[in-house]
């Protein structure tokens, strides 16, 4: 049985690895020419409860090296913390203020997921060319807005993103992040997201560049009202309208959120995982069965098979996937070792998607700052 279960492992990872549009390698954007006319760009932070970030991640924006013209608005969400002060005395403390509009959430609509109607209530107060979607818990470099927008330009991209460099010095960043990332990529291959012949669609949510034209096209926020996972609803929106998206990493874009724990990083997952699996009970179980097979089974057969076979096979399996693994680890610049608990990382996300499905049929599934947005019958 072992050898068996260590053959099928190794074939997917040879799938995988040649024929999965080379999703392990990560892609890092193209550089660009400066267009003939800078178009104007509106930044829209939605912020709930975001007065701890905001000091450190809004004069990043506020400071932005962009020839063209372009604002911040930051949309205070029902905050009860003074997010919406806070930006307004950081912009003032720069002498930025002319560049910052505060504004405040309106009521959350029925159907509408809390974090998307307020990136609505900002697009509304928006007449800008592009719209760029960041969270308020993101530091951009002095010229990341240039260099979306040039690259957005030349490429005549309708949505350019950016997965911006997560935080990893702790040991559960290390063991957790580069793999969220890689099982981020393997889900939704980067290259295949950029191809228009490709239906995979993804973006992701902390730097998106929107063209206003396509954000029309699309009907609106409106389209993906009441998405959880938001930036993937709206790659799919746009692709599905003939757009055109690109996703990539980024040195650039830091998330200031530190995960200092385990359950941090199981707490994002467990957010909107089971929502990814479309609430099914078998896309559940297959996903877990499959998480078992490639990643467990491996590790099960090199250290407990008694065949020399099914040893020989989880060893080269488990190695497969470490290669694999590595350059994002190397991305992330961890140690090589680090590419070897690629399986106990893939258990500890099974375990979080396995109670992000418990947390739904609890009525407590999607938490997003104190809302629980997904909630089983």
């Amino acid at each position: 049985m072992f050898a068996l279960l260590s053959l099928l492992a190794l074939l997917g990872w040879v799938y995988l690895a040649l024929f999965h549009g080379r999703f392990w390698l990560p892609v890092l954007p193209a550089s660009a020419p400066e267009p003939a006319r800078w178009p104007s760009v509106d930044i829209i932070v939605p912020a709930r409860d975001e007065a701890a970030a905001l000091p450190h991640s809004l004069p990043s924006l506020l400071t932005q090296e962009y020839a063209g013209a372009w604002r911040v608005i930051v949309v205070n969400d029902h905050s009860t913390d003074g997010t919406g002060d806070i930006a307004r005395a950081v912009a003032a403390d720069l002498e930025k203020t002319d560049r910052l509009s505060v504004i405040d959430a309106p009521d959350l609509p029925k159907g509408w997921s809390g974090k998307v109607a307020a990136m609505h209530a900002g697009v509304a107060h928006s007449t800008a060319d592009f719209i760029l979607f960041t969270d308020a818990d993101i530091a951009h470099g002095p010229q990341s807005l240039l260099h979306l927008v040039a690259r957005a330009e030349d490429a005549k991209i309708d949505l350019t993103s950016r997965m911006v460099r997560l935080n990893c010095e702790s040991f559960a960043e290390k063991l957790l992040i580069p793999a969220f990332v890689f099982f981020f990529a393997m889900l939704y291959p980067f290259r295949r997201a950029a191809d228009p012949h490709s239906r995979v669609a993804a973006a992701a949510g902390g730097t998106m560049l929107m063209r206003r034209t396509m954000l029309n096209t699309i009907g609106g926020l409106g389209a993906i009202k009441s998405a959880l996972i938001d930036d993937c609803g709206l790659a799919h929106a746009v692709k599905r309208m003939g757009g055109s998206i690109e996703l990539t990493l980024t040195n650039e874009i830091d998330s200031l959120r530190p995960y200092p724990h385990i359950r941090d990083v199981w707490q994002m997952v467990a957010r909107t995982a089971y929502t990814q699996l479309r609430h099914s009970p078998l896309w559940l179980a297959g996903t877990l069965a499959g998480m078992a097979l490639l990643y467990v089974a491996p590790i099960a057969a090199f250290l407990t098979a008694n065949t020399p076979d099914a040893i020989g096979m989880g060893l080269i399996t488990w190695l497969l996937m470490g290669c694999l693994y590595y350059p994002t680890v190397k991305f992330y610049r961890l140690s090589p070792a680090w590419a070897l608990t690629l399986p106990l990382s893939a258990v500890i996300y099974a375990l979080a998607t396995f109670d992000s499905a418990r947390l739904y049929h609890l009525g407590k599934g999607g938490q997003w700052k104190g809302r629980a947005q997904a909630q089983g019958q």
